[in-house]
């Protein structure tokens, strides 16, 4: 079955554009477009899509929102979300990530990189846009309202699983942390699935936060 794509962007053209590219893929669909926040969630489940791509400005009801309401509603259990701003301008995105989005990337990316994050998310993982994108989560972590108090510390992984978290922080996928640490793909993904279960996380994009927060990994830190 394909994967049904919600979408979600006020710029006619800019939609236009990801329906053109979607529509090239044999393994996705275009269900629905939506212009503002509302429409967003709205069609989330009317259109019974399989991942909403959401822009965060929109009219109405900001990407935010429509991304924390999607998150919250029982029926869209399925839906995932991911993200997309222009890290620059955008400085909501950790906002995103609380909200329950599963991932995010920055709208200067290749046609090619937008349809493989596509794929990743929909398939059940995280996808976060490593390098400047990372350290402008880093710099708004520093928000009061933080997930510590839901989301476990580092403190009780062991010495490799921290090594994982690091570079998840960083936005590195499983195949590069194997090749990054010497370990197999299935054993990378078998630390990330437990690092998630010690820590209480719902997915990659919590342990970005849980790992900065920490302080194990360090805002511009190479």
């Amino acid at each position: 079955m394909p994967i049904r794509v919600l979408l979600a962007d006020d710029q006619t053209l800019v939609r236009a554009s990801f329906a053109m590219l979607v529509a090239s893929a044999g393994d996705m669909e275009v269900v629905a477009e939506a212009g503002t926040g509302r429409q967003a969630v709205d069609l989330a489940r009317s259109a019974r899509a399989d991942l909403v791509v959401m822009d965060i400005r929109m009219p109405d009801l900001d990407g935010i929102e429509a991304t924390r309401l999607i998150a919250a509603d029982e029926d869209l259990a399925g839906v995932k979300v991911l993200v997309l701003t222009t890290y620059d301008s955008d400085e909501h995105i950790v906002d995103a990530l609380r909200a329950g989005a599963s991932g995010f990337l920055v709208k200067d990316i290749r046609p090619a990189e937008l349809l493989d994050a596509i794929r990743t998310v929909a398939a059940g993982d995280s996808l976060l846009s490593p390098g400047p994108t990372s350290r402008l989560i880093a710099r708004f972590l520093r928000a009061p309202d933080t997930l510590m108090s839901a989301v476990g510390g580092p403190d009780g992984l062991s010495e490799r699983e921290r090594q994982v978290l690091t570079l998840v922080a960083r936005g590195f996928n499983n195949t590069e942390i194997a090749e990054a640490l010497g370990l197999s793909p299935l054993t990378a993904k078998t630390h990330v699935s437990r690092i998630m279960g010690k820590l209480g996380a719902r997915d990659r994009a919590q342990l970005v936060i849980v790992a900065y927060e920490s302080g194990l990994v360090i805002p511009g830190a190479v």
